[in-house]
């Protein structure tokens, strides 16, 4: 520590700040959570109680967990395998018009809310542009009520989620790709790599395996902390919770009731579920190449 004293000095102020804002509001949650806390009065220690009632007595919760589930398993798989063929198949495209193609896709994780658009496209009048083309083509008689039919509420969320997941992973793709030594591939070449299915497998993922890493990291979290989107389609709460997930049950205690020993142990299955989650993925990825 002392030859490298200055290494250490460059990294603490990233490290206070990290352990302020992330570390210890982790630790304080966990804590919170075996509590009974409404921020008027001092926390009374409940024990496993709050976890208890999360698994055994809430029944919203129950279904919250379900709807994350399923759409954590479709939208993550999903989105991530996307974003690397895409970024993969853009990388092969001459510099400008890959560019333009990286614009094109990335467009929407720029635009903020633009997500909004689909509320247009599945109104649940004739004026929707889903319901006026199916009238129109005498397909349907009458406007289906999308976001307030529960059947139809996690499909729509899951699809206008992925039409939104190709944020920042693709983009750590595009850069992991631009930025592999080249030389790797004339090695492989002279080694025995026969076509581009050995070249991806045995050397360009091994060699982007941070950016694999890290790209798996946002799309989980992307995928289990779905909130504002359920939100702005199906509303808060959607018709018989079918749109609800754990980060709206979290919201509905946290920012609502203000119940924040039982909104913490949301929070702590929720942070318990993306970190088993990563240690999963961190495995499979450790065996790319092999």
């Amino acid at each position: 520590m002392k030859r490298k004293k200055v290494i250490y000095a460059m990294i603490a102020p990233y490290f206070l700040i990290f352990f302020t804002f992330t570390v210890l509001p982790v630790c304080l949650s966990l804590l919170v959570s075996f509590t009974n806390f409404n921020m008027l009065e001092f926390p009374k220690w409940v024990g496993w109680r709050n976890y208890a009632q999360l698994f055994v007595r809430d029944d919203v919760f129950l279904i919250a967990l379900k709807n994350t589930l399923i759409f954590a398993a479709i939208t993550g798989p999903v989105s991530y395998i996307a974003c690397f063929v895409l970024a993969w198949i853009i990388n092969e495209f001459p510099p400008k018009i890959r560019a333009i193609a990286t614009l094109v896709f990335y467009a929407p994780a720029l635009s903020g809310s633009a997500y909004i658009v689909w509320t247009l496209l599945f109104s649940s009048d004739s004026y929707g542009y889903i319901n006026a083309f199916l009238i129109k083509w005498h397909l349907n008689s009458e406007p289906i009520l999308w976001l307030q039919t529960p059947k139809y509420i996690m499909p729509i969320i899951i699809i206008v989620q992925l039409w939104l997941s190709l944020g920042t992973s693709f983009l750590a793709f595009i850069a992991g790709l631009q930025s592999m030594d080249k030389t790797l591939l004339e090695a492989g070449a002279i080694d025995g790599i026969r076509n581009r299915w050995q070249e991806l497998w045995f050397i360009t993922l091994p060699s982007m395996r941070p950016m694999l890493m890290f790209g798996a990291v946002i799309q989980i979290t992307a995928s289990f902390a779905v909130a504002e989107v359920a939100t702005a389609l199906a509303g808060f709460p959607s018709v018989k919770y079918a749109g609800h997930t754990i980060v709206t049950h979290l919201m509905d205690y946290g920012s609502i009731r203000f119940e924040m020993g039982y909104a913490s142990a949301i929070a702590t299955v929720l942070f318990a579920m993306m970190l088993g989650s990563n240690l999963i993925v961190r495995k499979l990825l450790a065996k790319v190449g092999e």
